[in-house]
């Protein structure tokens, strides 16, 4: 029998009442967000951002809350003034003191709220602060910005240089190595560096700003999605670990991230603490007593989804060991249990993301939550507070019991507006696959479901391809929007997705169109087999990024499974795509070779190689700051839809990059998409 997750039902009783419509877009882009929960040293209160929709202004803001633990009483209260965003807040080590980012005087910098008074500003840098973190004594500010090296800690340089770019007449740009763009900027010559601080008394920076990464030819924290937990103080706060790829000429094409050692305040050349290590290493973690190391560690080189190891270093005899190499999963983020005996993460595992506790030790290791997804988590004593989302559920901040996995909803930021909508029940399944090993899927039921009725089908096929789409509340992909429209949604995670062993994800390489093909076929004949409300002969596949390629392979490989395709930012071009993408390690990893090494196991499965076979309606949707799947991928999809005279429609975003992010313009790309599903799903439509 289908079932909710019990979290939405302890957290909203009132899904069922009558007058609840079914889940929609635009419900969707208005609900609050709630992340980055951070516990006060005293285990008394905690502090939490949450984002909402400015819907006229087409953007979302973001505040910080705060919410009793010692119970005390009352609602999460909100801290920062609303109209501008404030972020990442962070407790001084007394607790007395709550330092975050905000935009309220024009630029991004640091607050600090002291007491029940106003917010006062701690940094007022002519540059915006990307990230910070406190020492462990609470008398060191680290920074990041974004600056010219050689400007060093002189912002004012960095600025001015900054400014002329913007109203220099003459605009040609020349460049002599990769990255010349990444993700959905432009390469200017500038770097994200690591400054520090003195704070005085009053919790300010004092004296010149002291640049711990000089010297180093790359970016800390990494671009384009690295923050500061790259970054750790020793327990003493006398030194610095970050993570660092050293750019070279060769950033554009390696993973090798290393783990640098400074002392704070000594203009010494950084100490490479991995140097034997040639995949990425990263999420530095001192133990209490300063004598350990952990990081997160992958072996291969130039591979981005090989297996996370923890690995622990003896920082007197350099002696290096792995902690839980039997455990085959791939921990994200790492922290320390209070009693310094475990480490605490979270990892994905069988269609969930879930929190993990692991004796330091023994290596063992515990499960403590069983379903959904978690996004972020705080250590406390006897329990760790941790932001969780399902599929029928955005997150909310929940108490998870270190002894037993004991979990209670801490907020509900989202009841009022969950009381007025229905979601699709939904269920895990599982089928045999490629070679008969076992794959897992999920389906959802249309919010309306009525027994003994079929339904057209939305098949969405996750990104990645190293990715995992099980249960979680996703704000770009999320079935219920689908199901809200009355599609039963399928979906698989095939082979080369995460969170079921490291040879199940490794099974894509060099097999793009394979494995997974085999995988998605008969995921939906085992769909259809299995619940009898699944109409397989009126379904439509939709996908993004990897799912956007396996569009395209479909519709030369598979041309007939479907009454319509979605192909959103989608590889069209394997062999264009290994010379114009701009993490061009993911292609030679994924290709086993460049293009002009390998040209055969570009075209091995190149949808350009198969358009003579498509016939299959397609909508192909792109946006133009996308530097990962460049905007030309889509152009040429659609190109050849027109020529072979295939129903097709092309849509494309002048400012989104390979996500679709702005309020409106989700809603436009929704509403669009939905339109072309029921287009081609209508009964009676050939």
């Amino acid at each position: 029998m289908l079932r909710h997750l019990p979290l939405i039902l302890l957290l909203l009783p009132a899904l069922a009442c009558a007058e609840a419509k079914p889940f929609d877009v635009d419900d969707l882009v208005r609900l609050n967000r709630v992340s980055d929960p951070q516990l006060r040293p005293d285990g008394k209160a905690l502090a939490y951002t949450l984002r909402e929709t400015d819907w006229e202004a087409n953007k979302g803001l973001q505040s910080v809350w705060q919410l009793s633990l010692d119970g005390s009483a009352g609602a999460p209260k909100r801290l920062t003034a609303a109209g501008s965003s404030a972020m990442h807040a962070r407790y001084s080590p007394d607790g007395q003191r709550l330092y975050f980012l905000s935009s309220r005087g024009g630029s991004m910098q640091v607050w600090m709220l002291e007491g029940p008074g106003e917010a006062r500003a701690v940094t007022s840098l002519p540059l915006d602060v990307g990230d910070f973190m406190l020492s462990p004594d609470g008398k060191r500010l680290a920074l990041a910005l974004e600056v010219y090296p050689e400007c060093g800690a002189d912002f004012d340089c960095s600025k001015k240089r900054m400014d002329a770019d913007q109203t220099e007449k003459a605009s040609g740009t020349i460049q002599d190595k990769l990255f010349i763009r990444h993700w959905d900027t432009w390469s200017r010559g500038t770097r994200s560096q690591l400054f520090v601080y003195e704070l005085d008394a009053a919790g300010k920076p004092a004296g010149a700003a002291w640049w711990a990464t000089r010297g180093i030819d790359g970016d800390v924290p990494t671009k384009p999605f690295g923050d500061l937990g790259e970054v750790a103080f020793s327990p003493d706060s006398q030194q610095l670990v970050f993570t660092a790829r050293i750019a070279g000429t060769t950033e554009a094409w390696s993973t090798n991230t290393d783990l640098y050692r400074v002392s704070v305040g000594r203009d010494e050349p950084a100490e490479n603490l991995t140097p034997g290590y040639g995949g990425y290493d990263t999420s530095p973690l001192y133990s209490a007593d300063g004598k350990m190391l952990y990081w997160r560690s992958m072996e291969r080189a130039g591979y981005e989804a090989d297996r996370n190891r923890i690995l622990e270093l003896d920082l007197a005899s350099k002696a290096v060991r792995e902690v839980a190499p039997q455990w085959d999963r791939s921990p994200d983020g790492l922290s320390l249990s209070a009693d310094g005996r475990s480490l605490i993460t979270y990892a994905d595992d069988i269609g969930q993301r879930l929190l993990f506790a692991i004796d330091i030790g023994s290596g063992k290791v515990r499960r403590l939550t069983t379903a959904g997804s978690v996004s972020g988590y705080a250590v406390g004593k006897n329990q760790v507070y941790a932001a969780i989302d399902a599929l029928d559920a955005p997150a909310d901040i929940y108490a998870v019991s270190l002894k037993d996995g004991a979990r209670k909803a801490l907020t509900a930021v989202n009841a009022d507006a969950l009381k007025q909508v229905r979601f699709g029940q939904y269920e895990q399944f599982s089928f045999k696959g490629w070679n008969d090993e076992a794959v897992y899927g999920w389906v959802v039921k249309p919010a309306d479901y009525v027994e003994g009725q079929r339904y057209p089908v939305a098949f969405i096929v996750h990104g990645g391809p190293q990715g995992s789409m099980g249960n979680s509340f996703h704000y770009r992909w999320n079935p219920q929007t689908y199901a809200g429209k009355g599609f039963a949604v399928v979906f698989i995670d095939f082979h080369g997705s995460t969170g079921y062993g490291q040879a199940f994800t490794d099974a894509i390489r060099g097999d793009w169109g394979g494995k997974p093909l085999e995988d998605l076929k008969k995921g939906m004949a085992a769909a259809a087999e299995r619940y009898a409300f699944v109409d397989s002969d009126r379904a439509c596949a939709i996908g993004a990024s990897y799912g956007g390629y396996m569009m395209n392979w479909i519709a030369g490989n598979w041309p007939e499974g479907f009454r319509c395709i979605v192909n959103h930012a989608g590889v069209f071009d394997n062999r264009f795509m290994g010379y114009t993408t701009e993490e061009l390690f993911f292609n030679h990893w994924e290709m086993e070779g460049t293009p002009y090494e390998k040209p055969e196991n570009y075209e091995k499965h190149n949808p350009v190689n198969h358009v003579t076979a498509w016939k299959t309606p397609m909508m192909v949707t792109h946006g133009m700051l996308d530097f990962r799947v460049p905007f030309e991928q889509g152009i040429a999809a659609f190109t050849a839809l027109q020529r072979r005279g295939i129903p097709s429609k092309f849509m494309w975003f002048p400012d989104e990059n390979h996500w679709i992010l702005k309020p409106h313009n989700s809603v436009q790309w929704h509403r669009a998409v939905e339109g072309w599903l029921q287009q081609w799903t209508a009964a009676g439509t050939p």
